[in-house]
């Protein structure tokens, strides 16, 4: 029996309506533009647009650019169901002629070995928030203007930006929908890319799944885009990743492997109740050692007021800084115990082996150590963070150790 197709009468999907403007979207600003580009983590929106487009452009819904490229955002701190299909997608691609860039940060600038090498405390939601900007825009931005010195004309950038999925985004969102004369339900379109230097001008962004519900990512990456009809992707361990159909809008999230930001670990807790990704639960003792290494024992610490390059005083003095080359031996020790006890019950049930740090990664690290390497401004001669001193203020007066 001949399985139905997305787009036919009477047989159509209950959301077909949603795939109906995606389409209009792509078919209002699509033809503006000679080259497109996805913008693709792994995860389950972008990944549901990007076989979504594909499929759509084989099946002559929509006209195919002269140009698509996939950029995929390797932060190298994915949760590994998504890395994996990741990859499988990606094999896919170049079967079918599309290219795509793998785009990662440079080494020294990468998640673990900036922690573990350079000393920079783990991120936090108050006064550090320094990983999404370093490992994922910037160098997005960067494989950006690299990709536009070779070409004429602009960029269409796709991205999977939906409205539910956070609620400050929303608010983003609700205020720019209309940007640039785009209409509510077309898409969220934007003739600029904001904050990317060297390409403003020259890049315009379309999100066409804007109105979409999480059920119907759920449907297309569980169901649809995984039979041959609609090119047999690799999706289904995507939407499984996030718990499927038994995941709420607000929880259908995902960050890094063991995120320092996150209050929960939604989505690893998700995975590894799963039989088959069981074997990634030592991935739990990432969040513990990124909220042990921030504590003072592990830091070091400004012993006094400190004059910055142009003269001033700096607000913060006595200010918790890098960590310790200790501290970040121990934590070198504990993320391979971690990668090495998940590879160790992946070969005993003959799954996926994961690389938390890959043997260059690794080797950087403890080549920075070697190096006693501090980030700029300190020197490494302060004290740790947890000796007793007197406390010094920001308008320069002392307060003594009381014996």
């Amino acid at each position: 029996m001949r399985q139905p197709t997305l787009f036919e009468g009477s047989k159509r999907l209950v959301y077909d309506d949603a795939v109906d403007l995606t389409v209009q979207s792509l078919q209002a600003y699509g033809p503006s533009h000679d080259h497109w580009a996805i913008a693709w983590s792994g995860g389950k929106d972008s990944s549901a647009l990007l076989t979504l487009v594909v499929h759509l452009i084989d099946v002559g819904r929509i006209t195919a650019p002269k140009t698509l490229t996939v950029f995929y955002a390797d932060t190298r701190q994915e949760l590994p169901p998504l890395a994996i299909a990741a990859q499988a997608i990606m094999a896919q691609l170049a079967a079918r002629g599309i290219r795509c860039e793998v785009v990662t940060a440079p080494l020294d600038k990468r998640f673990l070995v900036y922690i573990l090498g350079r000393g920079v405390p783990p991120p936090n939601n108050n006064t550090l928030r320094w990983c999404t900007r370093q490992i994922k825009i910037d160098p997005m931005a960067g494989a950006l203007e690299a990709r536009l010195d070779t070409l004429d004309g602009n960029i269409l950038m796709l991205t999977g930006v939906r409205q539910g999925e956070s609620a400050i985004r929303d608010n983003r969102i609700a205020m720019s929908c209309g940007k640039d004369g785009a209409e509510c339900g077309q898409g969220w379109y934007q003739e600029v890319l904001p904050n990317a230097k060297g390409i403003r001008g020259r890049i315009a962004t379309l999100a066409p799944l804007l109105h979409w519900r999480v059920c119907n990512v759920w449907d297309w990456l569980r169901i649809y885009a995984p039979i041959k009809d609609y090119g047999g992707w690799s999706t289904a361990a995507i939407a499984d990743a996030y718990g499927g159909d038994e995941a709420e809008e607000k929880n259908a999230r995902t960050g890094c492997a063991g995120c320092p930001l996150a209050s929960k670990d939604l989505a690893l807790d998700t995975i590894v109740a799963m039989p088959d990704w069981s074997y990634l639960a030592p991935l739990k003792g990432l969040k513990p050692l990124y909220r042990e290494l921030r504590l003072p024992t592990n830091r070091l610490r400004k012993a006094g007021i400190e004059t910055l390059k142009d003269g001033s005083i700096a607000a913060n003095p006595q200010r918790m800084g890098p960590l310790t080359f200790d501290a970040r031996l121990m934590g070198l020790d504990r993320v391979l115990s971690i990668q090495s006890d998940c590879n160790n019950g992946a070969r005993q049930q003959n799954r996926p082996t994961i690389d938390l740090l890959n043997r260059e990664e690794e080797a950087r690290i403890r080549e920075l150590i070697a190096a006693e390497t501090w980030p700029q401004g300190w020197d490494g001669d302060e004290p740790t963070a947890d000796t007793p001193m007197a406390s010094i203020f920001a308008d320069g007066s002392m307060q003594p150790l009381l014996v």
